[in-house]
């Protein structure tokens, strides 16, 4: 792993849990990890539901928009976590891919979706402990 390890978080749409993972990694690690997300068919748009929840504790994704994955993505990350979603990541050698089992947000409301949320803080403050403690 590099000395600022890299971390890509995949989903179908890049409009739920990869966005939420992303942000919660962006807020707990700050400039020590570098953090990407993407999906396979990226959604026009993130959930409102997902930015409303992620609002609720200080973290702001209404700016973010989802975006495609790509094999350059894959291959710049030392870290891939897909999301319980069956995407399949490019696979190199040298590379970390974890797969997080999660329910899915899409077309549920904020009180579906604050258990997801907190489920992947939890998960992102283990994966700071262990890739980039500090």
């Amino acid at each position: 792993m590099s000395e600022r390890p890299s971390v890509l978080f995949v989903c179908v749409h890049n409009a739920g849990r990869s966005q939420m993972a992303a942000a919660w990694l962006t807020h707990l690690a700050g400039e020590r990890v570098e953090v990407r997300s993407a999906g396979s068919a990226p959604a026009e748009a993130v959930n409102p539901a997902v930015v409303e929840a992620m609002r609720e504790v200080g973290i702001d994704l209404a700016g973010e928009a989802p975006k495609v994955l790509t094999v350059d993505a894959v291959q710049a990350s030392d870290v891939c976590i897909t999301m319980g979603c069956g995407d399949v990541c490019p696979v190199f050698p040298g590379k970390r891919y974890l797969d997080w089992k999660l329910e899915d947000p899409a077309g549920q409301g904020v009180e579906a979706v604050r258990p997801i949320r907190d489920e992947i803080k939890r998960r992102i403050e283990e994966l700071v402990s262990d890739i980039a403690p500090g």
